[in-house]
């Protein structure tokens, strides 16, 4: 071969003698050959990928750019030097007589002309690439030609100055002039060509218009960087995502592959099913033939079907103890796989490389400690290795920080998957489903196991990159030291059942520490939305406390897993020690020839170094693997539930009725016993129909199944048409007045106008400052009034009993049968007669009349009216972003929520253990020493052999005891700042006034509760333990390479001034993205929470694609502060990577330069930790980063824990036991305002109140009466004036004190999960017999005792088990149960039945005769037996009186009374 190349080049291919001389050359033909064709060689290599846009049938018209036409003549110049040459070759053959070329003239140039063609068509083809601005591979081309053309530049150069003359002239001038062109190529393909379609994406994603090299060192998010440290960055600087990295992109992916997935692994469960049951299905019993004649079929599938479900939820248990689980199992993250394959295939080859490159640098090492020791080597040879060293290193770093983006955009775009799956199942789960996942549940699913999966995938290929890399170190290893290493193979092999023991143990831990964060989330969430009924009935501690004992759970659990957490961290961290130690020992003691020197020592040293970081970071990813694999179990669960049966509903629009259910059988369960039974009616087009019935008849429940929201059992539904929907609790969205009544719909203006007129909403939308722009808040609840005098106007009314429809017709033919629609109306009609007589005539025209609001709206849908105002009225202020650095302050705040002495103590351990790291290190640096004493094997004595591994040994036991007790301490503070900040957080919360809760959506209450405080229990210990030990690290590197060489001390402290410089240019910037990142989360869990809240009416109206859609921009908004966040991580890394590279050349440099003087030891110990500064200075910063993004939690924590509180539950005047033992209430002069820059709703009010009096509150909306109630409680404070309760001024006394003696039976019902017993008496203060008593009194003592567990009966979250009726009716139990001689009723019965309602007026008058009543109503009947009335206008007193009186005043109460129709009725009588 080497022959064949002489005769080709014409000149000797290889000769050695070229590199043993002080000034080193190539031979020409190496020259002329290999440096030659391997850039062409690359170029060849890499054209088809270019190439294949030059044959898009449709390519994009671009025009020619001046850059483009720049790079084009250039190559064409190009293309002409290589003609030339060739033709000078041809012309000196064939003119002259002297001897021929060789053939290596004429094929250069040929090739030349051919590749430099190539080239012209490639920069085409990246023309017409769609959104290409420059070639990676033509740019690396031009890189690799420049440098590989250094060499014959010098030799040519050398050559003419040694001769003083030009030998071959035309080649000489065309070599330089070629060589110039290449350059101005070369700095020409680092600039990008940015097509004008792409010029304007540039401004909103720079990313895009990037170069290469622009994008290879993340220079393009320079522009961020500098923005973020002028001033604090905001939602709006954000810049748009590539279009593959949106929620839209990465969910339709993801989406289409899971359910690919989900249907084959719901295969394999039936068939896995299917086997067990014919394994286990009993013989059939002959006797039983010809029992079930006569029983249908419907009623046998049913009860087949609920007899599975029942067996199948006894087995669910059993089964996942045994290894296979009752839902479909092991798919998420097939599906992950196969949604993300590419970039899993380009991280994995980034990944690849880097490690391969990273095992060049020891060898490296190896060839510099023998240039030192060897000095007759030519100098150059060791700047050699020190350039070599630092190229390896530079070309390391961007394979590494590619590999890197890549992850964590992946890791992105996966928690970003996982976010939409969870959100767009929850808005299909079937209602049976729903009870099985509580919202609390899904936030968790959304959060902290989203999360998990993202850091998970982050770190994914060190599954197979620990063990390459651990393999590659053995293997080299073994050169270095021989079979020795086999010993340190078997200690690493001896951690693997210790890390199998660990990684269960952990499992166990994670699934409690899960469960119990599930049920801590849960509990939170009813508390948040309950939390005007805590403070109303002085619940707050009661709650509090039985969060407090989840909490105390959780953290045992965490406590655990944090002790497990130190054994890992202690054996891990005393591996590279321990394997070290034994193949050090083994190999010393093997044979007296086995001397330890200074190559193998640090050689070794450098590949412990590497062996290190796998071995550190396989039992953190396993360990991460085990709490995916809870939240995949978890996911996959949720994921797996069943869906709405969208076809359950059929929309035949053939049918002449426009409702028909035909033999229907519902229940909320497939397994559940029916609500409703053998439904079967018809509504027809145009007609008004009732649905009426006790409570718990199923008159809800008929609706929701003719929405589809239960299970068909049986029988079928078919709705023509669209559906509309008002729900017996009103959905209210936190958003305008206008967008609620919108509701996505088109605006046209007249319609709105209509809609607002017919709703009565004028007079309201009067009050509000900012009109139909007034925002609403979260907790706002409308409930509509039952009656039955609406009835005698329906054209059908529907009549259930015990969930089957027992009578169907119109109210004459229904009141002429004299069946139960009959008796109920005669029970009840009485109570209604008089508003029924009043309201008849205004009814009739009401429903009769043309010009009627509504019927003109339904009847004229068309028209669209576009009308603009200006918003104002806004309720909910933007999330409060924390800018600037954050304050020390706050780092004070967690150290002392740890104990300084925890904190003290485990920074102390730490220092000593760095110190037992430079003490063994410069006593390795020692022991290599002993191969120049002794540089015979067979003197060397035995005892300082023994005491060298000895020493050597103890100091790395000690290091790794060390570092165990340092994280035992670390743990055990950060589980006491734990608690302390949950404690404060919750306690400050519960005592914040109502205030906050109407102006704070919940999901951000919810995100301090969820993600800040995992941040603080998982994320803050971990970061602050590496923050401290990776600075410690890197002081003992710095003071181990400046021992070695003094002189070093010049070079580090320019490079920590660059370093702290960027880091402060940085920091800044990565501040306020991390801010961003966790602030743009709180949308997410807001929106989820507020949709899942009105989940029925979303699907009622077909609207869940428009939330869909939100949802996705919500996810949008937080990807593009993820995405910024990853990108200027990148960005600081590979310039933090350059400055660590900088620091290893100046040490091998160091090296070179002072080899005659120093050490080969300590130079063997300086460079091979300067080898590893690279990595330390990296992730300190970005742990440092990490540590100050984390510690923002803290800052969010510490906002809402100082939350300014409400007045105090108990102060130093404490009434007496008995008060207020009359009940006498006294407002003077009266005023208030629910926030300090709005206008008073109440003006002075001035009444007093007898004890025992019945007093009636009445006004139109928003005149004050609910108002005149939060005064009573102090939910609002007064502005001035006073309330007095039996002479006693309340604002002197606790809320506790206050509240705790007073009764209101709110307007809503709201119940929490738990038992019923607890949703009466939370603090345990009475007897069953008492809680059976007041049961009794509130008529549902039978219902309760038919319960199979009575009061310990469990209820669902928001009492979804139970009807509005009945939770009405267990909040009148818990006035009873309260006993207080002031009672309030905010129209408690308005959102009953009349039966109910009934009910609960015989029994407040009868328990609460001897009381003090003030009832709210908005139906003037039910104050009209009242002692007095209070009239409210514009929060004033107007009218106080007697009804009677008041009616004959013929003022305010005489026109409501009229409007009421009373004042018909009473005619009438």
């Amino acid at each position: 071969m080497s022959i064949t190349l002489d005769e080709f080049c014409g000149s000797t291919f290889w000769n050695a003698s070229f590199l043993d001389r002080p000034d080193p050359d190539l031979p020409v033909c190496v020259e002329r050959t290999v440096l030659v064709w391997v850039p062409l060689g690359f170029l060849w290599l890499c054209s088809p990928w270019n190439m294949a846009n030059l044959f898009r049938r449709t390519p994009p018209r671009t025009p020619l750019s001046k850059l483009y036409i720049c790079k084009q003549i250039i190559v064409f110049l190009l293309l002409l030097t290589a003609i030339s040459e060739l033709v000078t070759t041809f012309v000196e053959d064939h003119a002259t007589l002297k001897e021929k070329n060789p053939a290596v003239l004429y094929v250069n140039p040929s090739v030349s002309v051919v590749s430099w063609t190539l080239v012209l068509v490639l920069q085409e083809a990246v023309k017409q690439t769609e959104r290409a601005v420059n070639s990676g591979s033509l740019f690396l081309f031009w890189l690799l030609k420049v440098i590989c053309e250094i060499f014959p530049f010098q030799t040519m150069l050398r050559e003419a100055l040694r001769q003083g003359e030009v030998a071959d002239g035309p080649r000489f001038y065309l070599f330089y002039l070629a060589y110039g062109l290449q350059l101005t190529a070369l700095v020409l393909s680092a600039i990008a060509d940015v097509p004008p379609d792409v010029q304007h994406m540039t401004k909103r994603n720079p990313e895009v218009g990037a170069s290469f090299l622009s994008r290879i060192t993340f220079h393009w998010f320079t522009r961020m960087v500098i923005k973020g440290s002028k001033g604090p960055l905001v939602q709006e600087d954000m810049w748009e995502l590539n279009e593959k990295d949106t929620s839209r992109y990465i969910s339709q992916e993801f989406e289409e592959i899971m359910g690919r997935e989900l249907r084959k692994a719901c295969g394999r469960l039936e068939k896995w099913q299917n086997e067990k049951n014919k394994k286990s299905r009993p013989k059939p019993d002959p006797d039983q033939n010809g029992m079930t004649t006569g029983i249908s079929q419907d009623v046998l599938v049913m009860v087949e079907r609920r007899e599975q479900e029942h067996q199948r939820k006894n087995e669910v248990e059993k089964n996942e103890e045994d290894g296979h689980p009752n839902y479909p199992h092991s798919w998420l993250m097939l599906s992950i796989a196969k949604t993300f394959k590419w970039v899993l295939i380009e991280s994995a080859f980034f990944k690849l490389l880097q490690d391969l490159l990273a095992f060049v640098s020891p060898q490296l090492l190896k060839l510099l400690i023998g240039f030192t020791q060897d000095k007759t080597m030519y100098a150059w040879w060791g700047y050699l290795y020190a350039s070599l060293l630092l190229v390896v290193a530079g070309i390391q770093s961007v394979f590494l920080q590619q590999f890197t983006q890549r992850c964590f955009k992946l890791g992105m775009s996966v928690h970003a998957a996982i976010i939409a799956a969870v959100y767009k199942k929850a808005l299909s789960l079937s209602s049976g489903a729903r009870r099985e996942s509580t919202i609390g549940q899904m936030v968790t699913l959304m959060s902290a196991d989203a999360q998990c999966f993202q850091e998970v995938t982050n770190f994914i290929h060190l599954l197979w990159s620990c063990p390459l890399q651990i393999a590659m170190a053995t293997m080299f290893l073994w050169v270095e030291l021989g079979p020795s290493v086999l010993a340190g193979l078997l200690v690493m092999v001896l951690m693997v059942p210790i890390n199998g023991l660990l990684a269960t143990r952990a499992k166990s831990f994670q699934a409690k520490s899960m469960m119990h964060k599930d049920k801590r989330m849960k509990m939170l969430n009813e508390t948040l939305c309950g939390i005007k009924i805590l403070k109303l009935y002085t619940w707050e501690s009661s709650f509090e406390s039985q969060l407090q004992d989840i909490r105390e759970q959780e953290l045992k659990a965490m406590r655990k897993s944090a002790y497990m957490t130190s054994v890992s961290t202690f054996i891990f961290f005393c591996a590279p020690a321990f394997v070290s130690l034994a193949t050090f020992a083994v190999f010393v003691s093997v044979s007296p020839d086995n001397i330890l020197d200074a190559g193998k020592a640090f050689t070794s040293i450098s590949l412990f170094n590497l062996l290190r970081a796998p071995l550190e970071r396989l039992p953190q990813l396993i360990s991460a693997m085990v709490q995916m694999t809870v939240s995949n179990r978890r996911l996959e669960r949720f994921l797996s539930r069943d869906d709405l049966d969208e076809v359950g509903v059929h929309q035949d629009s053939s049918r002449t009725a426009i409702v028909s259910v035909t033999d229907g059988v519902f229940a909320w369960e497939t397994s559940g016993e029916p609500v409703l039974k053998n439904v079967s009616l018809d509504v027809n087009p145009g007609r008004l129909v009732a649905v009426v019935g006790a409570v718990g008849s199923g008159k809800s429940s008929l609706i929701s199944a003719l929405l589809g929201e239960m299970h068909s059992l049986s029988g079928s539904i078919n709705v023509k048409g669209s559906v509309a929907y008002v729900p017996q609790q009103a959905w209210i969205q936190n958003a305008t007045l206008k967008d609620n009544i919108l509701f996505g719909s088109g605006l046209d203006e007249q319609k709105l106008q209509k809609v607002v007129e017919a709703c009565a909403l004028e007079p309201d939308l009067e009050l509000l400052p900012g009109g139909l722009e007034t925002e609403i808040g979260e907790k706002t609840r409308i409930l509509v009034t039952h009656g039955i005098s609406f009835l005698p106007y329906m054209d059908e009314i529907i009549v259930l009993v015990d969930g089957v429809v027992s009578e169907v017709g119109s109210y004459s033919s229904l009141r002429a049968s004299k069946g139960a629609f009959s008796e109920f109306l005669d029970t009840y009609a009485e109570e209604e007669n008089r508003e029924t007589l009043g309201h008849s005539d205004m009814l009739q025209s009401r429903l009769e009349g043309e010009d009627h609001p509504v019927d003109s709206i339904l009847k004229n849908p068309g028209q669209s009216h576009v009308c603009s105002s200006n918003r104002v009225g806004q309720l909910i202020e933007k999330e409060s972003v924390q800018t600037g650095q954050v304050k020390f302050s706050v780092y004070l705040q967690y150290l002392r929520a740890m104990g300084w002495d925890y904190a003290t103590m485990f920074v102390v351990v730490y220092f000593i253990q760095n110190v037992a790291f430079i003490g063994q290190n410069l006593w390795l640096s020692d022991w290599t020493n002993d191969a120049v004493k002794y540089p015979n094997g067979s003197t060397y004595p035995a005892h300082i052999r023994d005491m060298r591994i000895g020493v050597f040994g103890a100091l790395g036991v000690m290091q790794g005891f060390l570092v165990f007790l340092g994280t035992v301490l670390l743990a055990e503070g950060a589980i006491r700042a734990s608690r302390s900040f949950h404690t404060r957080l919750l306690s400050n919360i519960l005592r914040a006034p109502m205030l906050f809760f109407d102006t704070t959506p919940s999901g951000r209450v919810v995100n301090r509760f969820a993600k800040d405080i995992f941040t603080v229990d998982e994320l803050i210990p971990t970061t602050l333990r590496m923050v401290i030990l990776k600075l410690l690290e890197l002081m003992a590197t710095l003071v181990i390479i400046c021992l070695a060489v003094p002189l070093f001390i010049v070079v580090v402290i320019p490079i920590i001034a660059i370093y702290h410089f960027v880091m402060r240019f940085y920091l800044a910037t990565s501040r306020q993205l991390r801010r961003l990142d966790s602030v743009s989360l709180s949308p997410i869990y807001s929106h989820f929470g507020e949709t899942v809240s009105g989940l029925s009416v979303i699907r009622a109206y077909g609207h869940q694609e428009r939330f869909l859609e939100r949802n996705r921009i919500t996810i949008d908004d937080n990807l593009k502060c993820t995405r910024s966040l990853i990108v200027s991580n990148r960005w600081m890394a590979i310039r933090l990577e350059f400055l660590g590279n900088l620091v290893v050349f100046f040490s091998a440099l160091s090296a070179v330069l002072y080899r005659d003087s120093m050490d080969s030891g300590l130079i063997g110990l300086s460079v091979s930790y300067a080898l590893n500064v690279t990595l330390t200075l990296n992730t300190l910063v970005r742990m440092t980063s990490m540590l100050e993004t984390h510690i923002v939690s803290v800052e969010r924590v510490k906002e809402y824990a100082e939350i300014p509180n409400e007045a105090p539950w108990i102060t130093e005047e404490r009434p007496p036991d008995d008060w207020p033992a009359m009940g006498r209430l006294r407002f003077e002069e009266y005023k208030a305002r629910y926030r300090p820059e709005l206008e008073l709703v109440l003006h002075g009010i001035t009444c007093d109140i007898k004890s025992s009096e019945k007093i009636g509150i009445v006004g139109r909306t928003g005149a004050g009466k609910s108002s005149l109630t939060n005064c009573l409680f102090r939910i609002i404070e007064a502005s001035e004036g006073r309330i007095l309760i039996d002479g006693v001024d309340i604002a002197s006394l606790g809320l506790h004190d206050l509240r705790s003696r007073l009764t209101i039976i709110p307007q809503d019902p709201v119940l929490f999960s738990g038992t019923l017993r607890m949703n009466l008496d939370p603090f345990e203060k009475f007897g069953d017999e008492e809680v059976w008593r007041v049961l009794e009194l509130a008529h549902l003592k039978d219902y309760v005792g038919s319960l199979p567990a009575g009061l310990q009966h469990e209820v669902s979250e928001g009492g979804e088990n139970l009807s509005v009726g009945q939770r009405q009716l267990l909040c009148l139990a818990r006035a009873l149960l309260r006993k207080s001689r002031i009672l309030i009723l905010d129209e408690a019965t308005a959102a009953v039945d009349l039966e109910t309602d009934n009910l609960i007026q015989d029994t407040i008058r009868r328990e609460f005769a001897h009381c003090t009543v003030l009832t709210i109503a908005h139906r003037l009947h039910t104050i009209m037996d009242s002692s007095r009335v209070m009239v409210l206008d514009a929060g004033k007193i107007v009218e106080f009186d007697s009804p009677a009186t008041l009616l004959q005043q013929q003022k305010h109460f005489f026109a409501l009374a009229r409007e009421a129709g009373i004042i018909a009725g009473m005619t009438a009588l």
